[in-house]
C-alpha cells in the first residue's frame, strides 16, 4: 500500500477534528473568553509568569510533549502492523489526547495557574493532592533520569548532532533577547535561527564530536552529569532567555523535518513494506493492554498535563489562544507521530529487510533499534528529494535529541514548581526556594541515574510507560469532578479517563505479575505501591463526585420548593 494516501487521509481528519470537536470544547465546554485575564498576567513575575505570543508559546508547549516520546513509541508499536498503532494514534489523539491536553490547561488557567495536582486538593481533598504529587514527582524523577540517559546515549550514536544541539543554546539566548527586550519580530528571528541551526547540521554531518569518558572513564556517564547541570541552569533562568525560544526555534525545526518528510512522501511515493496486522510475535507482550502503553506521547501522556499547567499555563498570554495551543498542539504531535508510523513501515527497502529488523520484541525493543528505525527511515523519505543520506541522517538524529531535551529541560522546571508547591502546603521554607528545589530535583535524578554510571533510569523504565498513562488517566479524573462541580457535559473526560486507568491498571498488574515471576523485588514494591496510591486517589474521587451530586440534587430539590 502506497504511504502517501495514508498520511493525506489522517491529516484532513486531524483538520476537520480541530474545526469541529475543538471549537465544540471551546465554546460548549470550556467557554473560552478573551477578555478574561490569565494567570500570566495577573501573576506576572517575567520569570515564570510571562504573557506570550500565541506561535511562540505553541511552539514550546508541543516541543515540551513532543520530546522523543511520538519516535520511539510508535516505531516500536508498528511490530503488531501499522494499521493497529495508526487507528490509535488518530482515535486516541482527538478524543483522548487533546481533550486531556486541553483539559488540564484550562483547569490551571481557572485555578491560578497551579498544576492539576494543586488543584485536586480543591476539588477532591488533600489526600488525594498529596497522593497525586507523590505520583507526579515519581512520573518525573524517571522522566529526568531516563531522558538525561537517552540523550546522552544518541550523543554517542549520533556524534554528528553534537555540535548542532550545543550550538543551539546560544542562538536561541539571542532569539530570546532579540523578541523578549528589543522586540524584535519573531517570526524574522525564528527564521534566521533555523539557518543558522542548518548550518551546524551541516557542518556536524562532517565533524562529529565524541566525548571521552572523563568521569569515571564512562562517556554515558560523563554527558548525564553535564546534560543534568545544564538542566538545573535552564530551569531556574527567566523562561524568556532560553526556553522559550529554544522551544520555538524546535518548533520551526520540527515543521521543516515534517515539510521534508512529506514532500518525500510525495515525490518518492513509498510503498508501506509492513503488514497491517501481525500477531503472535516472539517474547512481545499482549496486544491489548500494551499497544495503549507503547505508543504513548503520540495519543495520550500524563506528562502534557504536567506541561499543560506547569509551564505553559503560566505563559497563557489570551484565554482564547488556549484551543490552538492546547488541543491543536496534540492533533500536531499525533501527526508526527502518523509520520513516525509511516517511515518505519515505508522507510524499508522491503518486506525482508523490515521483518529483519522486527523479528520479535527484544530485537526491536532497544534504544537504537527504536530511533535506528525512524532515523534511517526518515534518511530515506528526504533522500527523495535528493538530499545526501549523511546530511539527512543528522537532520533526523538533531531533532530527536533535541526534542529529547526540550523534555528533560521542561520537566526539571516542573519539578521544581511541584517540589515548591509541596514546601508551600507544608510551609517548609527553603524548599520554596527556586534555586534550591531545582537543585534538589536535579540531585534527585542524578542519585537515580549515577546507578550503573549514568544508567540508573533504566532501573525503572520497565514501569514508567504505565505510570505515565496512568497519570494521564488520573488527569482525566480531576477534569471530570471539575466538569461535574460546573455542571457542564463531564463524559467528553469521563469516559476517556476510564478507558485508560481501565488498560493501564491491567497493563500494571500483568508487569507485576511478570516482576513476580521474575523475583525483582524493587519492581514489585514500587508497582504494587502506585497500584495502592492510585486506587486510594480514585477511592477520593468517587468520594467526591457523589458529594458534588448530592449537593446539585439538593440544590434542584430546593428550587422546586421554592
Amino acid at each position: 500500500m502506497n504511504a502517501l494516501p495514508v498520511a493525506v487521509t489522517v491529516f484532513i481528519l486531524y483538520g476537520i477534528a480541530y474545526r469541529t470537536y475543538g471549537r465544540y470544547l471551546s465554546r460548549r465546554i470550556f467557554g473560552l473568553d478573551s477578555k478574561r485575564l490569565t494567570p500570566a498576567h495577573t501573576l506576572r513575575d517575567d520569570r515564570d509568569y510571562v504573557p506570550t505570543n500565541r506561535w511562540v508559546l505553541f511552539g514550546h508547549h508541543f516541543t515540551t510533549i513532543s520530546g522523543a516520546g511520538p519516535i520511539v513509541g510508535p516505531a516500536i508499536a508498528v511490530i503488531w502492523g501499522w494499521l493497529p498503532a495508526l487507528l490509535w494514534v488518530l482515535v486516541g489523539s482527538v478524543f483522548m489526547g487533546a481533550v486531556h491536553d486541553f483539559g488540564a490547561l484550562m483547569l490551571s488557567a481557572r485555578h491560578e495557574g497551579r498544576s492539576v495536582s494543586a488543584v485536586t486538593e480543591e476539588l477532591i481533598g488533600s489526600r488525594a493532592r498529596t497522593l497525586f504529587l507523590l505520583l507526579t514527582l515519581f512520573a518525573l524523577l524517571i522522566v529526568l533520569a531516563v531522558f538525561a540517559l537517552v540523550i546522552a546515549l544518541l550523543f554517542e550514536m549520533f556524534p554528528e548532532s553534537v555540535l548542532s544541539v550545543w550550538a543551539e543554546i546560544p542562538i536561541a539566548m539571542a532569539v530570546g533577547y532579540w523578541v523578549f527586550r528589543r522586540s524584535g519580530n519573531h517570526a524574522v528571528a525564528g527564521v534566521i535561527a533555523l539557518i543558522l541551526l542548518y548550518g551546524f547540521v551541516v557542518l556536524g554531518s562532517y565533524v562529529p564530536l565524541r566525548m571521552p569518558g572523563l568521569i569515571m572513564g564512562s562517556v554515558t556517564y560523563t554527558w548525564v552529569v553535564i546534560l543534568l547541570t545544564y538542566a538545573f541552569i535552564a530551569s531556574t533562568l527567566p523562561v524568556w532567555i532560553l526556553l522559550q525560544p529554544r522551544d520555538y526555534i524546535n518548533s520551526h525545526q520540527l515543521f521543516t523535518v515534517m515539510g521534508l518528510m512529506l514532500l518525500g512522501l510525495v515525490v518518492g511515493r513509498p510503498t508501506i513494506v509492513a503488514p497491517a496486522v501481525r500477531m503472535g510475535i516472539a517474547d512481545a507482550p499482549a496486544f491489548i493492554p500494551f499497544l495503549f502503553v507503547v505508543v504513548a506521547c503520540g495519543a495520550i501522556s500524563g506528562f502534557h498535563s504536567m506541561a499543560a499547567s506547569g509551564t505553559t499555563v503560566k505563559q497563557l498570554g489570551n484565554e482564547a489562544d488556549a484551543r490552538l495551543i492546547g488541543f491543536g498542539a496534540m492533533l500536531t504531535e499525533g501527526a508526527l507521530a502518523v509520520l513516525v508510523i509511516l517511515v518505519c513501515t515505508a522507510g524499508f527497502a522491503g518486506r525482508a529487510d523490515w521483518m529483519a529488523h522486527y523479528a520479535g520484541w527484544e530485537a526491536a525493543d532497544g534504544l537504537g533499534a527504536k530511533v535506528g528505525a525512524f532515523v534511517d527511515g526518515g534518511a530515506v523519505f528526504i533522500g527523495y528529494l535528493g538530499i545526501p543520506v549523511r546530511i539527512g541522517a543528522t537532520i533526523m538524529a538533531v531533532m530527536v535529541v533535541s526534542f529529547a531535551a526540550t523534555t528533560m529541560d521542561s520537566a526539571t522546571r516542573i519539578q521544581r514548581y511541584i517540589i515548591m508547591e509541596l514546601a508551600q502546603s507544608y510551609r517548609f521554607k527553603p524548599l520554596m526556594s527556586p534555586h534550591l528545589a531545582a537543585l534538589v530535583a536535579v540531585l534527585s535524578a542524578f542519585g537515580l541515574a549515577s546507578i550503573n554510571q549514568g544508567r540508573g533510569g533504566m532501573i525503572l523504565w520497565p514501569i514508567f510507560g504505565a505510570s505515565n498513562q496512568l497519570m494521564a488517566g488520573l488527569a482525566l479524573l480531576v477534569v471530570t469532578v471539575w466538569l461535574l462541580r460546573l455542571r457542564k457535559p463531564s463524559m467528553i473526560a469521563a469516559i476517556p479517563m476510564v478507558f485508560m486507568i481501565g488498560v493501564t491498571t491491567w497493563a500494571m498488574v500483568a508487569g507485576l505479575v511478570e516482576y513476580v515471576d521474575q523475583r525483582n523485588y524493587l519492581l514489585i514494591a514500587i508497582s504494587g505501591l502506585i497500584l495502592i496510591l492510585e486506587v486510594w486517589v480514585i477511592a477520593e474521587a468517587v468520594r467526591a463526585i457523589q458529594a458534588v451530586r448530592r449537593s446539585q440534587a439538593a440544590s434542584v430539590e430546593q428550587g422546586k420548593a421554592a
